[in-house]
């Protein structure tokens, strides 16, 4: 089989999982906005095409490229602040919701970054909502057992029209911005859908916050705080520049940094220490219980624009249609990010579980290498060093470091995609198997700096394309 090139384009490009979601960062990028825009309204767009990987009712992280300096925006929601901790979390129903942060970081990356106003970037959802459109094989492929009170799951090619709530739920927010979420009718529905109480959601406030950087051979990887698991890309990058980039050293070195983040990373944690160089000479010395990490659900999408700003882009309800539950009259599905409470064992009132969701920002040599990041819950860590390691060990341009297969740690065991040799791993000591199914590998997008112009990678594990001009 013939292997896809990468895209190419002078000025401007996104790269996102949904061919309309790309053409509308792409109309907002023509229409004089900037990168912010364009990935605002792509993330919309995806919330209508993508509705069991994103919605209004899930959390965002965003990392910001311009004039050479970083911002993060951390856009997840706490736990109840009345949560009884002594229950432990629910994997999904009502009680496995937190508060939906995306709308407010939506709000946040226009209102700090934006040209075109948040009621701009939003009308090519509101469009695609009223009109419809037509599902994709792989989104079809996905889109499994939708709640009570959403459509039932179309077939690939046909086209779909939300439950017209959503659309109504979208103007709310592009006419009143994040009040018309988190207070009055949708505020409501939400409430009386979950075990969230109106003050938690009149609480709510996106961060900006200070990302955390690794140099991989050359490359700074810039990633996510807790409550995420970058540090998890971060700490397993670091490992394996102290070896070769071996399939068995890079499944090594994601499993070491794993099991550190696992233990190490809760809301607010400092986690600097996993990426020193003492700690990282212990592990490689140590020896690793087994880990293991349930699947997810998300989007990634990324955009440069033509001052050669960049933004990465995440947006989640963690499990396929997320806790299961729509808040009525709104066409929208909440996430079930209470369920990463699990990794401590109990539900921290008032504070945001651990989360799996991960944009990713290279830099070289002080400058704007591109943006990236690869869904699929856990195993986007794992995939980050992948993707890293063929991009620097291997020279290999985007798409072919996205579509190269990959690995996923899996408890004891080690699953692999086609096409990699289950001996190269036999120095792991896990028990390697074959597994067909490419969902279970995740799917991202990448936009490179390359010479004058850009770069740009699209998953073949999902829908999407990567576009410029």
């Amino acid at each position: 089989m013939t292997a896809r090139p990468p895209a190419y384009a002078a000025r401007a490009m996104a790269a996102t999982s949904q061919p309309l979601a790309t053409r509308a960062a792409l109309r907002m990028l023509e229409d004089g906005g900037n990168a912010a825009d364009a990935a605002l309204a792509a993330a919309a767009v995806l919330c209508v095409t993508e509705p069991m990987g994103t919605g209004l009712g899930g959390d965002a992280f965003a990392l910001v490229w311009r004039d050479g300096e970083v911002a993060a925006l951390d856009a997840a929601g706490p736990a109840p602040a009345t949560a009884d901790p002594a229950r432990p979390p629910e994997l999904t129903g009502p009680r496995a919701v937190t508060v939906p942060g995306a709308v407010g970081g939506w709000a946040a990356l226009a209102e700090r970054f934006g040209r075109l106003g948040l009621d701009t970037c939003l009308a090519p959802a509101i469009d695609v909502a009223t009109r419809g459109f037509a599902v994709g094989a792989r989104a079809a492929a996905e889109w499994v057992d939708p709640p009570a009170g959403f459509a039932p799951a179309p077939r690939a090619g046909e086209v779909f029209c939300p439950p017209g709530e959503l659309a109504s739920s979208l103007r709310a927010v592009a006419q009143d911005g994040p009040r018309a979420f988190y207070t009055g009718d949708i505020a409501r529905a939400i409430t009386d859908a979950s075990w969230l109480e109106p003050d938690d959601l009149l609480a709510y406030a996106p961060r900006w916050v200070r990302p955390l950087r690794v140099a991989y051979r050359g490359v700074e990887v810039i990633e996510m705080p807790p409550p995420t698991q970058g540090v998890a890309a971060l700490e397993g990058l670091a490992l394996l520049e102290r070896g070769d980039p071996t399939p068995a050293n890079q499944a090594t070195a994601a499993r070491l940094a794993l099991e550190d983040a696992l233990a190490t990373v809760r809301d607010g944690a400092e986690v600097a220490h996993l990426l020193d160089s003492a700690h990282l000479e212990r592990r490689l010395a140590g020896a690793s219980p087994p880990v293991r990490e349930p699947a997810g659900n998300t989007v990634y999408l990324c955009v440069v624009d033509s001052e050669r700003m960049a933004v990465s882009f995440i947006q989640s309800l963690f499990l396929g249609f997320g806790a299961g539950v729509v808040a009525p009259g709104t066409g929208i599905v909440l996430h079930n990010r209470g369920a990463g409470f699990a990794v401590q064992g109990e539900v921290v009132p008032g504070a945001r579980p651990y989360h799996t969701i991960i944009p990713g920002l290279l830099v070289r040599d002080g400058a704007l290498l591109g943006p990236f990041g690869i869904m699929g819950g856990f195993i986007q860590a794992q995939a980050h060093l992948q993707f890293v390691s063929g991009l620097v060990d291997e020279g290999l341009d985007p798409q072919a470091a996205l579509d190269r297969p990959r690995f996923r740690v899996d408890g004891d065991a080690l699953a692999i995609e086609s096409g990699l040799d289950p001996a190269a791993f036999a120095p792991t000591g896990l028990a390697v198997r074959t597994e067909p199914d490419v969902r279970h590998f995740g799917g991202g997008q990448a936009i490179l700096v390359a010479a004058d112009g850009l770069a740009g990678g699209s998953d073949s594990r999902k829908d999407g394309v990567a576009l410029g001009f």
